[in-house]
């Protein structure tokens, strides 16, 4: 089941003054003794070429003890895998099933507060209902649930699905703080990305609360997406990478969609610096101002304010901080926007 690019949000800025640097259970089958090509350089190219020689023959591509397992339904697309250089692993639900269950889902179960998922390692489309979804809602939900075949699975999470802005340090517009997640530039002109819901809310941006500007919006997409762009006033102190929230700096090279069963880092005004795992792609949110698709579920904890912040692994940008239902411990379930569609759709780079 490929997964689709729509929607997101991202890392903070304590930016910058001057320099913005800024739980599944195993699926049905066993995998092969194979393993992937040696010579493979990284698992998101990997996991791009698996992609794009199986199509809708796979359910799913996720992580496994450093390999890139593919999960598929019949023999022949379980040798065209292993000749990829992934390991196949024979699955009882296709894609077109598991593609089914969302469209049914988003048809007959939009209900604010909800949030799904597709979840290769299980199978199936994970479905969280945070505490917002009342008794009644949650009986309309597990009705829908039944009648698609245990293609869904659902859990209760605390708190409630939001869009993380909030009022602070970090980079301020229209009365109301976010992060700065990546910055980028074309040709000689330089931004930065953030969250759709962020720039949404205003044009010009500062480093500090009623302090002066340094870039206004160029452009902005939420809901549905959630990303948005802000050009730089004065491009003197605008350093390529990532200026973390521990006061460390992180270089950025490269962009790419996250994995399944990755370890990432996420970093925003509130929460700084902190780590998860990736657990679902396509996923969407149903937030209570209208819903965001394609987005990618995570551990990571997050709060009010890291919206637009980065999330990342090593050098690599994966995406923009959106929202999540809360944190408990440390153990969240921060989403985020992939960046690649927020590079795509402006036409712009990581440096």
């Amino acid at each position: 089941m490929r997964r689709t690019t729509r929607a997101r949000i991202a890392l903070s800025a304590a930016l910058v003054l001057a320099t913005l640097g800024l739980g599944a259970t195993p699926a049905t089958g066993t995998p092969s003794a194979a393993t992937p090509a040696a010579s493979t350089p990284t698992p998101y190219a990997l996991d791009t070429a698996v992609e794009r020689q199986l199509g809708a023959e796979s359910a799913g591509t996720y992580l496994e003890d450093g390999r890139l397992i593919a999960t598929v339904t019949t023999r022949a697309a379980a040798e065209r895998a292993r000749a990829a250089g992934a390991v196949p692993r024979i699955v009882t639900r296709g894609s077109a099933e598991l593609s089914a269950a969302m469209a049914a889902l988003e048809r007959r179960a939009k209900i604010p507060g909800t949030s799904w998922g597709l979840d290769p390692r299980a199978n199936l489309i994970a479905v969280e209902a945070d505490s917002s979804v009342g008794a009644r809602d949650m009986a309309r939900l597990r009705r829908v649930a039944a009648s698609l075949d245990g293609a869904v699975r659902i859990s209760r999470v605390p708190g409630t699905f939001t869009r993380e802005v909030a009022g602070g340090e970090a980079v301020y517009g229209g009365g109301f703080r976010c992060s700065a997640a990546f910055n980028v530039q074309k040709g000689t002109t330089r931004y930065f990305l953030t969250a759709g819901h962020c720039t949404n809310s205003a044009s010009s941006w500062s480093a500090t609360s009623g302090g002066a500007q340094i870039g206004v919006r160029e452009g902005t997409s939420f809901p549905t997406n959630d990303y948005g762009l802000v050009r730089y006033t004065s491009t003197a102190n605008t350093p390529g990478g990532v200026s973390l929230h521990n006061g460390s700096q992180q270089d950025i090279s490269s962009a790419a969609d996250a994995v399944v069963g990755q370890a990432i880092r996420k970093s925003g005004s509130t929460t700084k610096v902190t780590s998860g795992t990736v657990t679902a792609v396509n996923v969407t949110v149903n937030y209570s101002d209208g819903p965001v698709y394609g987005m990618v579920r995570t551990t990571a904890c997050s709060a009010g304010g890291d919206s637009g912040g980065a999330h990342f692994a090593g050098s690599v940008a994966l995406g923009i901080h959106s929202g999540s239902s809360g944190c408990t411990g440390t153990s969240g379930s921060a989403i985020h926007q992939p960046v690649r569609e927020a590079l795509s759709a402006y036409g712009v780079s990581v440096y």
